[in-house]
């Protein structure tokens, strides 16, 4: 019966010790302050080859404004690939974003 306690304890141990990695808040406030309105916003995990649909979708980000996205795409990735395109035709793209470790990202 020890060895029972002691594994099932053991088991409880390492699901707690899981469950911290897989509840982060993947949440990233976008701040725009770059002059420019940003027409399309991608953010993709870095385990993918696209950019997957454009956030904003039929909504803008104008400048001096922000935009909570919620960046949990459920495969547990923490690092995500933004791009940003602006409505002078300008793209900014940055790699390699630990949305797991930011609350917010700006363009400036």
């Amino acid at each position: 019966m020890f060895h029972f306690k002691k594994a099932a304890l053991a088991a409880v141990l390492s699901i707690a010790a899981a469950l911290p990695a897989a509840a982060l808040d993947r949440r990233v406030t976008i701040i725009n302050n770059t002059g420019y309105t940003i027409v399309n916003f991608f953010g993709s995990n870095t385990g993918t080859n696209s950019w997957q649909e454009d956030i904003l979708g039929q909504d803008v980000l104008p400048s001096g404004s922000s935009v909570q996205i919620n960046f949990n795409d459920g495969t547990g990735y923490c690092m995500f690939d933004f791009l940003a395109v602006f409505d002078d035709g300008d793209q900014l793209i940055k790699e390699g974003v630990n949305i797991c470790e930011i609350s917010t990202f700006t363009y400036n």
